[in-house]
This record gives C-alpha cells, sequence and structure tokens, in this order.
C-alpha cells in the first residue's frame, strides 16, 4: 500500500494554513517548507502534527525530505475536496505503480462568488520518476488524472 507525504510551502499563511493541513488527513505524513514566516504559521504547523523544514535546508523543494516517495502537493489556499479525497483514499489500496510519474488533479479556484475550473495540475507526485525545485512540480500532460478536485480560495486581503 503506498504511502503519501503532504508537502505545502508556506511564508507568513496563519489565515490559510490550518485548512490546507486538515484536509491533508489522509497523509501519513505532512511537510511544511517554510520561508521565514513571522506570525502563526509555524504554530500552526506544528499544532496540525506537520514537520517543518527550513527553505534553506529542504532539499530539492522539500520532496527529498519525505520519508515517502508519493509526495501530495498543496499550496496553503488550497484544500483537498471530499471527492479527491475519496479518489485518494481507494488508490492508496492498491499497489501504485512504480515507474507512474504521478496523477494530475483539477483545480477548482473561488473567484468572488463562483467557483472556476482551471486545467490539472501535477500535484501526486512519484518522487523517483519527477524532480522539481519550484513549490509546486511542472504540469505534465502524461500523467493521468485523479477524480476529484483540488479547492483553491484565494487570499484576498492582499
Amino acid at each position: 500500500m503506498p504511502q503519501i507525504t503532504g508537502l505545502i510551502h508556506a511564508c507568513n499563511h496563519e489565515r490559510q494554513l490550518g485548512r490546507a493541513l486538515v484536509s491533508l488527513r489522509l497523509c501519513d505524513e505532512v511537510l511544511v517548507v517554510d520561508y521565514g514566516s513571522t506570525d502563526g504559521t509555524l504554530r500552526i504547523a506544528r499544532e496540525h502534527g506537520a514537520r517543518i523544514i527550513p527553505a534553506v535546508q529542504a532539499l530539492e523543494s522539500g520532496a527529498r525530505n519525505a520519508g515517502n516517495d508519493w509526495i501530495l502537493c498543496l499550496l496553503p489556499c488550497e484544500i483537498i475536496a471530499e471527492d479527491l479525497e475519496a479518489s485518494l483514499l481507494e488508490w492508496k489500496t492498491f499497489d501504485a505503480v512504480a515507474d507512474q510519474i504521478g496523477y494530475n488533479v483539477a483545480i477548482r479556484e473561488q473567484i468572488e462568488s463562483e467557483w472556476q475550473l482551471l486545467n490539472a495540475e501535477l500535484r501526486l507526485v512519484n518522487r523517483k520518476q519527477v524532480r522539481w525545485h519550484n513549490n509546486l512540480p511542472d504540469s505534465t500532460a502524461n500523467a493521468p488524472i485523479m477524480p476529484g478536485y483540488i479547492l483553491r480560495i484565494p487570499n484576498r486581503e492582499n
């Protein structure tokens, strides 16, 4: 059964991070790569059981610091929708294909009072097959789509 590490890059996201971390409850491990937060971001990460890695110590965007080969990447302003959580829980009951690059996931972003469907992005990644140096891996059309959505709720205060 494959295990998943949730990975979030954050800097001063105390108002959004808790919701994102709660949505990663299906993950076997959660990492927060911190870029020098000066608000309550680190406290919130600790309260949710996340392991904090200072950005200067993160290897390959934090993926190499993970204890698992499968990495689920989120932004602090995103959450895993229930349908995606169900798909991931079902996926975890099967043996993962070792040479699978990962899975694209559709993104729904809140714009005003409506939701806009964005292109699917590579978000569940096999770190043995993909290397990246940014907060999120580069999207690829070669990866299959995981049913469900990541919901993005941008911070309107910035």
